[in-house]
């Protein structure tokens, strides 16, 4: 790379969704910023979120996060705030004209994947655009994941065979 520094990213997940990629087709994916209070973020390093049964929605041209729970920070006083209150995301107003209209069609839904620290330490959101995943396509992907898994483990079995 002739002398040229290449910087890894360097990204701390404060909280997954992995029931997320259970109930929906995930169609795109956004980064955005979200509005915490100072104790929310001390909080938040110390690993006290939950993104279990939360979504987004398009309220007044904002995108809104509901059910996010920050447990209060264990050093706050009167300076905690509501654990299960509702959060501003932070988009470009084109990302939010965007999505107000892919929203509005039929089965769409904004659901945000992971919570996380970026490389410059600010607390971000990745949302996705995603469509519901009907019972039959549920069970089609624990079929593959399965058949998936028995292939790995007989390739692994016949390797060490040798």
């Amino acid at each position: 790379m002739d002398g040229i520094a290449v910087m890894a990213r360097e990204e701390k997940n404060i909280a997954n969704n992995k029931k997320a990629f259970h109930d929906y087709f995930v169609e795109e994916r956004f980064e955005t910023g979200i509005a915490l209070s100072g104790t929310e973020v001390k909080s938040l390093r110390e690993n006290g979120a939950s993104l279990r049964e939360t979504f987004a929605t398009v309220r007044r041209a904002e995108v809104w996060l509901h059910g996010l729970h920050i447990a209060p920070y264990s050093h706050g006083n009167r300076g905690n705030v509501e654990t299960d209150r509702s959060r501003k995301l932070l988009l470009h107003r084109k990302e939010i004209r965007y999505l107000i209209g892919k929203t509005k069609e039929q089965g769409y839904a904004l659901v945000p994947l992971r919570l996380y620290f970026n490389e410059s330490n600010l607390v971000k959101v990745e949302l996705a655009l995603a469509s519901g995943k009907k019972l039959y396509d549920k069970r089609d992907a624990i079929a593959e994941r399965d058949a998936k898994r028995d292939a790995d483990r007989a390739l692994r079995e016949r390797q060490k065979g040798r």
